[in-house]
């Protein structure tokens, strides 16, 4: 099966076409304004207007409120909701919309008690862990550490780059990978050229 590619921190329409452009399933809109990827509602509606139907359009909330994320929700086109912060499973699944939890890979993490605790989710998302950071360092991490049989799709994220991303499917199998600092000219600017090499080399079987 072929791994599913999300491009997150799109903070421009151009970026997100250009993602699409280049093959991108997904695109991440933060909603976090401790990011430098954040973005506003407003921007969120511009962003989302000029996607073609069957992109899947991520709404990524760290310990939001619920009236932040309703009215995301409600202003502009969210599919899934991806929650990086403290949410226990009942305030993921409250919002009536498919989620993917962040699991941030610190030391002793647990991945199947986590599995088991968001089992209403869509997926887990294991990302490296950054003390004061919810994602988006570009730090990678030992991807040994994922078991095989973990009862969750995987999507796998942090530090991935062109150069990386082949060998990192080959090991993991994720269901999907997701990059945003990766394919960045600076924070927030999504590069063109970037997002097509991480996207051919994401298709690319290793050899």
């Amino acid at each position: 099966m072929r791994t599913r590619i999300k491009i997150c921190g799109v903070t421009r329409p151009e970026d997100a076409v250009a993602a699409v452009d280049a093959g991108a399933d997904a695109i991440g809109l933060v909603f976090f304004d401790k990011s430098p990827r954040h973005v506003r509602v407003d921007q969120a509606v511009d962003i989302v207007s000029g996607l073609p139907p069957f992109v899947t359009v991520v709404g990524l909330f760290v310990d939001a409120t619920a009236s932040l994320i309703n009215e995301v929700m409600k202003q502009t086109r969210i599919d899934l909701l991806q929650f990086h912060g403290a949410e226990d499973p009942q305030q993921c699944i409250s919002f009536g919309r498919p989620y993917i939890k962040a699991i941030a890979m610190r030391d002793g993490v647990d991945l199947h008690a986590e599995a088991r605790r968001y089992d209403s989710a869509a997926a887990l998302l294991l990302d490296s862990y950054t003390p004061g950071l919810a994602g988006g360092s570009g730090q990678e991490f030992a991807w040994q550490r994922i078991p095989g049989d973990l009862k969750k799709p995987v999507v796998l994220a942090g530090g991935l780059t062109p150069r990386n991303v082949t060998t990192a499917i080959s090991q993991v199998q994720p269901y999907a990978v997701d990059v945003s600092s990766g394919v960045e000219s600076r924070p927030g600017i999504k590069d063109r050229v970037r997002i097509n090499a991480f996207i051919k080399a994401a298709n690319t079987k290793e050899v």
